[in-house]
């Protein structure tokens, strides 16, 4: 398997093997696309107990949906989590697959935006959920429309087509 970088991966977009919507110029770097906070979150409830982790939980029975408006932000605590996800729609062709990165400018605040699902199935056409993370010292506030994460591609020997739980995800 290879990353697309550079002119390769500009003409994987040009293909349509690679599809960011909505996409400006400016968003694609020279090995990854970088990838914008949209408006929607959902946060964990402040309840005492015990949240179950099996095969049949949900994450919607343990967190509220926020919707912000352009210019407003949400605060995250230190050690504390939430979900985002981003405004671009991406879509791969059956032999490309991705990995979901944070950007160093805001790593070094703290903020982690993926903690184990950073690896995108060889065919997606989905929005990005975003597992937010602060593990700095002091509150940080987000605001949707940010350039919070990049996403890169990688090219796949074989195809295959993701066909699971969140093929059509477009709320956190």
């Amino acid at each position: 398997m290879s990353i697309l970088v550079g002119e390769e991966l500009r003409a994987a977009i040009r293909r349509g093997e690679v599809c960011v919507d909505p996409l400006e110029d400016s968003q694609i770097g020279p090995g990854s696309v970088d990838l914008t906070l949209g408006n929607d979150f959902r946060v964990f409830k402040k309840e005492a107990g015990i949240y179950h982790v099996h095969n049949d939980s949900d994450f919607a029975d343990v967190t509220d949906l926020v919707s912000l408006t352009d210019g407003e932000f949400i605060t995250i605590a230190p050690c504390e989590m939430i979900l985002g996800i981003t405004r671009e729609r991406i879509t791969l062709s059956e032999n490309v697959a991705g990995w979901l990165e944070g950007r160093s400018r805001f790593a070094r605040f703290g903020l982690a935006i993926h903690v184990t699902a950073g690896f995108m199935q060889p065919g997606i056409s989905n929005q990005q959920v975003l597992e937010i993370v602060n593990l700095g010292r002091g509150p940080l506030a987000l605001y949707p429309g940010t350039r919070i994460c990049q996403f890169v591609f990688e090219r796949c020997i074989g195809s295959a087509k993701y066909q699971g739980r969140f093929v059509n995800q477009v709320k956190p």
